[in-house]
């Protein structure tokens, strides 16, 4: 029953977010924003297979609720007509794609470093998560911070309406 539940909720982790970038039914944001909901809620089920029911509860709570009705103010202050017409600048595409790319270096060489989890670590209990996550995945947990930083900072910017000068 545990495999049948991880391939369902595994896949519909990955089916929602394509839908979440991919979205043929709708190009409204709002529908990305839902499909990132079923996202985060299918993963919070692959955490309870995992046993690890804090982590669970943590992203229901916090992404799930927390983080996406942000993501719906953002995306209800955008003047998504005014957004259409912009056009975009090739230095700041060019410096995008370069930081995506590095970030990706980061990511590939972390997780090319990184050793599975000893079995008795794995018991969802908070003291050993928080031993884990300040220690050995110190970097990583750092650069979530970092790119959660610079998403709000570029919500703020986003969501900034250009006044007419005088």
């Amino acid at each position: 029953m545990a495999d049948t539940l991880f391939y369902i909720f595994s896949a519909l982790t990955l089916l929602c977010g394509l839908l979440v970038v991919f979205n043929p039914f709708s190009r409204n944001p709002v529908t990305s924003a839902m499909f990132l909901v079923l996202t985060i809620i299918s993963l919070s089920g692959l955490f309870v297979l995992l046993q690890a029911y804090f982590l669970a509860a943590v992203q229901i709570l916090v992404y799930a609720g927390a983080v996406i009705v942000l993501f719906l103010f953002v995306i209800m202050l955008l003047d998504l007509k005014e957004a259409e017409q912009r056009r975009y600048r090739k230095f700041a595409t060019g410096i995008g794609a370069l930081a995506v790319l590095g970030l990706a270096f980061v990511i590939a060489g972390t997780l090319g470093g990184a050793q599975p989890l000893a079995s008795e670590t794995i018991a969802g209990e908070t003291a050993d998560l928080g031993k884990l996550l300040f220690t050995e995945y110190l970097l990583p947990f750092e650069i979530v911070s970092v790119l959660l930083l610079v998403a709000m900072v570029g919500c703020i910017l986003l969501s900034k309406r250009e006044e007419a000068p005088e």
